[in-house]
């Protein structure tokens, strides 16, 4: 009998646990789907002028309207697998027409550009999307060149606020650069795809668990 009760109970145990891993992802499921949702109620609401002092937990993707122009000094954030392919994210300093100076994402340059048109520094009414990137790679940037988006570092680099919007409509834009505004088609969420995972092996477990428990009855019998 303690021949079979010890796999018997590794079995269930192990059963439990992987049920539990399974049912956890769910749950987490639900809470990326309420995330997602929540930010594109953020993203598709009216435009609202730039607030006086932002932050992560009031303002991320808050939609924004200001006017000002783009003094001419950029940081070129290298990134790949955009909807408009790997280049460089043009992020300007933008000066707005009350005197603040903020950052402006304003779209990707291709990566091969011959980079022949000058930056556009007219005066325009831009909308777009505060946001706190999690970018994170541990080379250090290269002259202009950045390989994430450390908002507090850009913004010493560039003399301004601790300010990222990123352009999705403008009154006139550079003509060097495609817009790139902020959606939530990258935002990962596999948490299906785990969970899917965890509860096939859980049948695997269980399948094992039977066959190896049926086999010891076997040898009891014989």
């Amino acid at each position: 009998m303690r021949k079979f009760l010890f796999p018997l109970v590794v079995g269930l145990g192990g059963l439990v646990v992987l049920l539990y891993l399974g049912f956890w992802q769910l749950d987490r499921l639900e809470w990326k789907l309420g995330v997602i949702a929540d930010i594109e109620t953020r993203l598709a609401a009216d435009a609202v002028p730039l607030p006086e002092d932002p932050t992560f937990e009031t303002d991320n993707y808050r939609t924004v309207i200001m006017q000002g122009a783009a003094t001419g000094d950029e940081i070129r954030f290298l990134d790949s697998g955009t909807a408009a392919g790997t280049g460089h994210r043009i992020i300007s300093a933008f000066e707005t027409v009350d005197g603040r100076r903020v950052m402006l994402d304003q779209g990707l340059l291709p990566l091969y550009s011959d980079d022949e048109d000058e930056a556009l520094t007219d005066e325009v009414t831009v909308q777009g999307n505060l946001i706190w990137p999690d970018d994170i790679s541990e080379q250090a940037p290269q002259d202009d060149e950045w390989y994430a988006r450390d908002v507090p570092a850009m913004a010493q680099a560039l003399g301004t606020e601790p300010v990222l919007v990123v352009l999705y409509a403008a009154t006139q834009y550079d003509d060097r650069l495609t817009p790139l505004p902020v959606d939530t088609r990258n935002i990962k969420n596999d948490h299906l795809e785990y969970a899917i995972t965890w509860f096939l092996l859980a049948v695997v477990w269980l399948a094992m668990t039977s066959f190896y428990s049926a086999r010891i009855l076997r040898q009891k019998d014989d």
